[in-house]
């Protein structure tokens, strides 16, 4: 059973009687639901992933009213659910304490994007790491009545706004150019062997986060960048197995020509979709003409590596 599964079961079938018996008054107001951080919010656990932080749990999210008049009391209530549930027992860790239980929805956001409320200027969108805002936008929500954690988290699914994820997307291909198509094989040839392995990774990590961009989805922490990648509609499955495929080739040759398919694959779709006219096939070219298409005039104004 997927762990996304059994927590709404387990909510179901316990913490709904609960809320009904214990807190009447509030039952069109709270919202549950599992999201945050931990495999099974993506639905990729799997039986590794039952080591820890994996089990019966949900969250319940309150408004601000809601949290100071019930949160406390909600909270031991929730801690006095039976401990296990259809065979399961949660299994807690030190460094993941606190994923699941009472919330005020604002503070539940904070601990992901740092702060209380959707981004309101572009640098407030900018410096949110892709990982955090993937991590409080996944999952899913069981319950939500008043739909004020729904409101919160549908204004994130929107999306960066449209010159952040251009700034975004061109700072992939400064990087992933550079250490694909150029660092790579110079550190090959240096006899680098770490460089090498990192600028083949950091390659790896950069395309995939380009093609989330392309596809306007946050990227998930690097453990499931790949493999959330192959649901993705635009060049996902591609990224994914070409991807896999240049980890185990062998040859530098071979490795070189995988690069060089990936980074043509990527140059086409941004051409197509109009964020490049450049005509290269070196990747790095093309982050100055997707960074020129950005209008704000402080974003436009940053390094083209930044993002």
């Amino acid at each position: 059973m997927k762990g996304l599964e059994l927590a709404e079961l387990y909510y179901r079938s316990h913490a709904v009687p609960m809320i009904r018996q214990r807190y009447p008054a509030y039952v069109d107001r709270i919202a549950a639901g599992l999201v945050g951080d931990g495999s099974d919010c993506l639905g990729f656990d799997d039986a590794y992933s039952r080591d820890h932080d994996w089990g019966p749990g949900f969250c319940l999210w309150l408004g601000p009213d809601d949290f100071q008049q019930i949160g406390e009391a909600l909270q031991r209530d929730y801690l006095a659910l039976p401990s296990s549930f259809s065979g399961f027992r949660r299994q807690n860790s030190t460094w993941g304490n606190g994923r699941v239980g009472v919330f005020e929805i604002g503070q539940f956001y904070r601990g992901f994007i740092g702060r209380a409320a959707v981004p309101g200027t572009l640098g407030e969108w900018f410096r949110i790491p892709e990982k955090n805002l993937a991590a409080c936008t996944n999952g899913k929500v069981f319950d939500d009545p008043a739909g004020g954690f729904s409101r919160f988290r549908n204004a994130l699914l929107a999306f960066y706004p449209r010159d952040v994820r251009l700034a975004k997307i061109a700072a992939r291909c400064m990087s992933a150019g550079q250490s694909g198509q150029y660092n790579l094989l110079r550190c090959v040839r240096r006899d680098d062997h770490f460089a090498a392995h990192y600028a083949e990774t950091k390659f790896c990590a950069d395309m995939l986060s380009l093609v989330y961009l392309i596809n306007r989805r946050y990227a998930p922490y690097y453990k499931w960048l790949q493999k959330g990648s192959g649901f993705l509609p635009r060049l996902g499955p591609f990224m994914q197995r070409h991807v896999a495929e240049l980890v185990k080739e062998r040859s530098t040759d071979g490795k070189m020509a995988r690069i060089d398919l990936i980074c043509a694959a990527v140059i086409s779709e941004l051409r197509g979709e109009g964020l490049s006219d450049c005509d290269s096939r070196f990747l790095v070219d093309h982050g100055p003409a997707v960074h020129d298409k950005i209008e704000d005039p402080g974003l436009r104004a940053t390094d083209v590596w930044a993002g």
